[in-house]
């Protein structure tokens, strides 16, 4: 069930399940810390400062005490004391920090910064004892100041409320300017550090890093340092993050349904979607690693390092969409089949010049496993009926899928020790045309030409369409019959004549030294 606000008065975003949570836990402990409150606002997408002081000053209608963190060197909204000199900050138990220098001293002379009276009650709040920072006495030891809040008006927090005002205002500001260079070691302890409100942090997911400066000339060294920075993944984390992106999922179903909702159910399911995916990205990004370990297993096979690396993190995808963690398996272990599938399909596809289907990469495969462990337990090679007889196949189906299995290599490829000479250089061309052939072939065309010139001019057409000595292409007696519009028969008739003028030896004894 939701938590929903008791004050009328509150602002509408605490309508939201992050800032209901909020209230929720400092209605239980008293005061949320910065962090938490920077958290929530970012989940309920408060990014204004007006509204932003609106959440302040509704929790502290609330009772609800805002406690600020530890001095960091990256806040931005921190104020030292040359701008502030009596800067406050607003505790979990009701107090503030004294400066180190101060001595004890009662409630009125405290800072007012105390936590408002609830606005229902209007009643006292309790008082409380504190530990101020510890300072150094002349003798050497270190005195603790304590102070001692007492009872608290509800007009008293309303100095304290314009102080978080103020500080909230200066958000926008300090955000667009350079960050200053550190201070001195002495002025560093008189800064005072306020919460910090900034889209880029993210709890959820890791840290990315953009590498500008000092890049390498090697991307795999590279991407390796990048992938390094991201921290390993417990199971618990594992389930915690598989959780959030299946509700992700649901919560994309129902947005994509169509379905008429109410806005604040919409907002929800929207912040929940957007939350699955944030989960989604940290479960890849962390588990980046296995993809290159388990890729360096298949370098060398006809593909780069960076593609096998690339397809391997497409498998990585589908095993985080297909992760099921109540099985109660680590996802690394469900993921590395996943991987391993992506990149042997891959290979398949692109390592080899002429493509091979990929139940036959299979076969080819099996073949070359099986026959690896033959030879070792023979200590020779098998023959292909001792491989056929273990695989299942006939012999001539053996030597088939080894010629499959041979890879292609280049014509250009250098052989010798000096590399001299290519391979090229060894293969015959069983194409490539003699030369002594070709001027013989020469000379008999000539011969031929001259033989058909003592014959008529329909005989020498005949003879010449009817053995292909034109184009090459014999032709049949009705095709000459209808070149020169005669009958098949009478074509046949010429045909007969030409030849037995051809067959007289003043013609056919210069050409029967071609017949050798």
């Amino acid at each position: 069930m939701s938590l929903q606000p008791s004050h009328p008065a509150l602002p509408r975003e605490f309508e939201h399940p992050a800032m209901q949570e909020l209230v929720r836990r400092g209605r239980t402990h008293g005061s949320v810390d910065a962090v938490a409150l920077r958290t929530a606002c970012e989940q309920a997408q408060v990014q204004d400062a007006k509204r932003l002081k609106a959440v302040v000053r509704g929790l502290a209608t609330a009772g609800i005490a805002v406690e600020e963190p530890v001095p960091a060197a990256r806040a931005v909204a921190a104020t030292s004391a040359k701008t502030r000199p009596a800067a406050k900050a607003v505790v979990a138990d009701g107090s503030t920090e004294a400066p180190a220098a101060r001595k004890p001293a009662r409630a009125k002379s405290a800072p007012k910064a105390a936590p408002a009276a609830k606005a229902a009650a209007g009643a006292k709040v309790a008082s409380a004892k504190v530990a101020a920072p510890k300072t150094a006495t002349p003798d050497g030891e270190v005195a603790e100041d304590e102070v001692v809040l007492e009872d608290v008006e509800l007009e008293d927090v309303e100095p304290a409320v314009a102080e978080v005002e103020a500080v909230a205002g200066e958000l926008e500001e300090d955000a667009d300017k350079p960050a200053k260079p550190a201070a001195a070691a002495d002025e560093a302890t008189e800064e005072s550090v306020g919460f910090v409100y900034s889209d880029a942090d993210d709890d959820d997911a890791p840290a990315q890093q953009v590498v500008t400066a000092g890049a390498t000339a090697d991307p795999v060294k590279d991407y390796l340092k990048q992938i390094g920075k991201v921290a390993l993944l417990n199971a618990e984390q594992e389930v915690e993050l598989a959780k959030r992106i299946e509700a992700g999922l649901f919560a994309e179903e129902r947005l994509n349904a169509g379905i008429t909702m109410e806005p604040k159910l919409r907002r929800e399911l929207e912040w929940i979607a957007s939350d699955g995916r944030r989960a989604k990205n940290h479960l890849l990004e962390a588990n980046l690693r296995l993809v290159v370990s388990l890729a360096k297993r298949y370098t060398g096979r006809g593909m780069l390092f960076l593609d096998l690396i690339q397809e391997g993190n497409l498998g990585l995808i589908r095993a985080v969409e297909k992760f099921d963690y109540t099985k109660g398996y680590k996802f690394s272990t469900y993921a590395t089949w996943w991987i391993r599938q992506a990149i042997t399909r891959a290979m398949a596809d692109q390592a080899r010049t002429i493509r091979i289907p990929v139940h036959m990469v299979e076969v080819i495969n099996k073949l070359a496993r099986v026959q690896r462990q033959m030879l070792q337990d023979l200590g020779r090679e098998p023959t292909p009926e001792e491989l056929a007889k273990e695989l299942d196949m006939t012999p001539e189906k053996v030597v088939e899928v080894q010629k499959y299995g041979r890879e292609p290599i280049s014509l250009h490829t250098p052989l010798g020790e000096d590399g001299d000479s290519e391979f090229g250089d060894l293969i015959e061309d069983s194409e490539a045309v003699v030369p002594a052939d070709a001027v013989s072939f020469t000379l008999l065309q000539e011969q031929l030409h001259q033989v058909l010139d003592t014959l008529s001019e329909r005989e020498a057409g005949v003879v010449s369409m009817r053995f292909g000595l034109t184009d090459g292409q014999p032709k049949t007696l009705d095709e000459i019959g209808k070149v020169y519009g005669v009958t098949r028969e009478r074509i046949r008739q010429i045909e007969s004549k030409t030849m037995s003028k051809l067959r007289h030896p003043s013609r056919s004894q210069v050409l029967r030294d071609y017949l050798d």
